[in-house]
Formats: structure tokens, sequence, C-alpha cells
């Protein structure tokens, strides 16, 4: 990344402080520029790019890499700025604010641990760990639907409206098995979180503002429990 655009950067992060900046480098007429675009994310430690400025940084040249703040804390990668890298198929740099330390990831085939990973809404959230053992334990790939924060009370319904189209149908609880998926209603108006059975009495899921975990299936989580999903036709192993 040029001196030039890091300067330009700097100054973005400046200005968006104590909220994450975010823009883009693009190639045009031979030369690297940066593209400071808006932060649609909810929260101070999140970024998510507007799609206007990203269709407009576009039509501008090629895109190159993507640039983000992390303000005041070191230009570490998380494990979702990480994730996000091997989505987007760019090279991210990453800007620590004030000290003006950087650093850059590639597309490495990073693929974040399915327990113990951090949160982060969109990215690494419970619909992203469901994702991810489908296609780690049965070779499933499901959609990525855009999904924003809080999106139970702006009147989605993510699982509900969902849940059929991808291949799911709904079975009694009482007819539960491993690989089924477990949708529940945490202080929402509608079913907002959900978690895969492991078999055994055991939950792999990942709650809002915690490590994703195993955990015993009773007491809350089934009291929480509206709806017990299946996908395909019945799986009793891998």
């Amino acid at each position: 990344m040029q001196s030039e655009n890091q300067s330009l950067a700097m100054d973005h992060a400046r200005e968006e402080y104590p909220r994450e900046s975010c823009g883009l480098l693009v190639i045009r007429r031979g030369r690297e520029v940066y593209v400071p675009c808006r932060n649609i994310g909810v929260g101070t430690d999140q970024f998510v790019i507007h799609p206007e400025d990203f269709a407009q940084a576009d039509s501008r040249g090629q895109i190159v890499g993507v640039v983000h703040s992390h303000p005041g804390l070191p230009p570490t990668a998380s494990q979702a700025d990480r994730v996000a890298c091997e989505a987007s198929g760019l090279p991210w740099h990453i800007i620590s604010f004030p000290s003006g330390q950087w650093a850059q990831i590639q597309p490495s085939g990073y693929l974040a641990p399915l327990v113990g990973r951090e949160w982060s809404h969109g990215v690494l959230d419970c619909y992203a760990l469901l994702r991810d053992w489908f296609q780690s334990e049965r070779g499933v790939v499901l959609p990525n639907f855009v999904r924003f924060d809080d999106w139970w009370k702006r009147g989605e319904n993510l699982y509900i409206d969902n849940f059929e189209k991808v291949g799911f149908t709904q079975v009694k609880p009482e007819e539960i098995q491993m690989g089924d998926c477990i949708l529940m209603q945490v202080a929402s108006p509608v079913p907002n979180h959900a978690a895969v059975y492991l078999g055994d009495g055991l939950i792999l899921h990942h709650l809002q503002g915690r490590l994703s975990s195993r955990d015993i299936y009773g007491g809350y989580w089934q009291k929480v429990t509206t709806h017990v999903i299946r996908y395909g036709h019945s799986h009793t192993s891998r």
C-alpha cells in the first residue's frame, strides 16, 4: 500500500474515530487510489461497507484491497477479519488509530474453529457456525444470507423465512437426532438463535457476545426452543 494512500486512510480513521473506518483500494488509470467508504455497521467495533460505495468504487476501476481501522487497538487481524478476508478474496490492510501501525493479511484458506470462535455479527455468529458445521461435517454449502445486527428487532425473520427454502424440514422435538438444528427465541419476538444438535444431549452454538461452545441441551435452551429442523433426508452418521 502506497504511503499516499496510507496517509489518506489515516485521515479517514481520524474522522471516523471512535468508530471503525473502512475503504477500498482501486487501480485507476494505472495508479492505486484509496476510496473512503461509509461504515453502516452497528457499534464501534465492526464495519460494513455501504453497498452503494462498493458499487461506485468498482465502477472507478479494479478493487484490489480492503482497508479498515482498529480504533484504540493494535492492527492484529481478528478471527472475523480473517474470515471476511477469505470471503472477499482480497488483501486486507488494517490501521491502528491513533498509533498509526499497519498490518496486512492475505486470503490463505483460514477457517475459524467451530469451538472458541469470537463473536462478530454477520461474519461469526450463530448462523455462520451452523453454515460452517454443515460444510465441514456434511459437505453442504448453505446460503450466506445478508443480515444486520438485531435483525430480529427490525421486522426480519431470518430462520423462519428461509429454512424450508434451503432444504430444511421441521421434525418433532422428540425425534431429534445428530445434525438437526434447533431454533430458539432468545429475548426476541421471533426465533433468533440456532444450534446444531451433536447427540448425547449436547449442542454447538454461538450466543451473541460470547465464544462459540458446546453446551448441554436442557433447562433454558429447551425452554426457549421453537423448532427442530432437519436438512434433507435423515442422517445417522457423517
